[in-house]
């Protein structure tokens, strides 16, 4: 099954409507939970998390996302704020856009107007999927339904050949697992022949 790019507009359109390019240190804040969506964000290198913390203090990441890949725009569309934050995990450079002139984009291109239909549907469909996975206390469901999460944004669709580009804790902290568990989980998925591991990467 073929997945759709999610999404990466052309960056000379992006420019054409007064996109600006911007670059983020490691660590550096893009947007704080609870801000006001202004912009639509692509990534042109580099990667971005989506995270939140509970009154804990307890971090739960919701995505990690890499180049050609967008961030931002499904609030464009609300009037809501912001619900996690959006961090530089890596030196990173975006393209942004404003929403008035990326809905001027949008306008002007109703062809990009159905791929992003089609795109937000396809995240909400594997975010429900994930969202079941992580109903399970068995941990290998919760690592699986995180991996065809990930791999949903990926046209590769052969076994073994996407790489999960997370660590042990980064894992453990989207699926609300020790990082011990996802560990001892993860050789057992490479037993069981569901999983790769090569030099400590997992490819699925």
């Amino acid at each position: 099954m073929k997945t759709i790019s999610c999404m990466n507009i052309d960056q000379k359109l992006l420019y054409s409507f007064g996109a600006e390019d911007k670059i983020y240190k490691r660590g550096e804040l893009i947007f704080r939970e609870g801000d006001h969506a202004l912009y639509y964000f692509q990534i042109v290198d580099g990667k971005v998390k989506l995270n939140n913390y509970n009154e804990e203090g307890k971090e739960f990441i919701q995505n990690i996302l890499g180049k050609n890949q967008s961030f931002g725009d499904p609030l464009l569309f609300l009037d809501k704020l912001y619900p996690t934050n959006a961090t530089a995990l890596t030196s990173t450079q975006i393209i942004r856009i404003s929403k008035e002139s990326f809905l001027k984009l949008l306008e002007k291109n109703p062809d990009l107007s159905l791929t992003m239909n089609a795109c937000l549907s396809q995240r909400l469909y594997y975010k429900i999927l994930m969202t079941q996975y992580m109903a399970y206390q068995n941990p290998v469901f919760r690592l699986k339904g995180l991996m065809e999460y990930l791999k949903s944004y990926s046209e590769n669709d052969c076994q073994f050949e996407f790489p999960i580009e997370l660590t042990r804790q980064q894992i453990a902290n989207l699926t609300g697992l020790r990082v011990e568990t996802v560990i001892r989980t993860l050789k057992k998925m490479e037993k069981e022949n569901s999983i790769k591991i090569e030099n400590r990467r997992i490819l699925y």
